[in-house]
């Protein structure tokens, strides 16, 4: 099943974590995480950087040729995913993926955190989940329920 993963930079690590975890389980994960084109980490291989070598401005960053980049790989993965995975809290940008994702028809499993802020939108979630081994078992669930059809 192809996956995409909505979280923030904030959350990297377990993004990473997730990631593997779902690839040991012959998932194919899109990763904003190695897509990076220089948005948040400047020793990233994309990392962009101005003609003197020093890091971009994030303005700047997000209206360049590696910004768009990222922009479309992005969305592309929460609109043409089988799955949408919501790993908070997040910010503004995972919660557009959302909207996205939601708009095109994409089943969205939130896995809930401390601190989550999402409101009414949180309604868009196929299903919350408060343990990532609950929800592992129900991307497993819904990949032989697909498998079956």
């Amino acid at each position: 099943m192809n996956i995409y993963i909505a979280s923030s930079w904030k959350n990297q690590h377990a993004v990473e974590m997730l990631t593997s975890l779902l690839r040991e389980r012959n998932h194919e994960v899109w990763s904003f995480v190695e897509n990076n084109y220089g948005e948040t980490n400047p020793n990233a291989p994309h990392a962009a950087t101005d003609e003197e070598g020093n890091e971009m401005p994030f303005e700047q960053w997000c209206w360049s040729e590696r910004g768009r980049k990222s922009f479309e790989y992005d969305t592309k993965g929460a609109t043409r995913a089988d799955l949408v995975i919501y790993l908070g809290p997040s910010g503004n940008d995972a919660c557009a993926e959302l909207g996205a994702a939601w708009a095109s028809g994409v089943p969205i499993f939130g896995l809930w955190a401390k601190g989550e802020q999402i409101g009414l939108m949180r309604r868009m979630m196929t299903s919350w989940f408060t343990n990532y081994k609950r929800l592992l078992e129900s991307v497993e669930l819904m990949t032989r329920a697909k498998a079956a059809k």
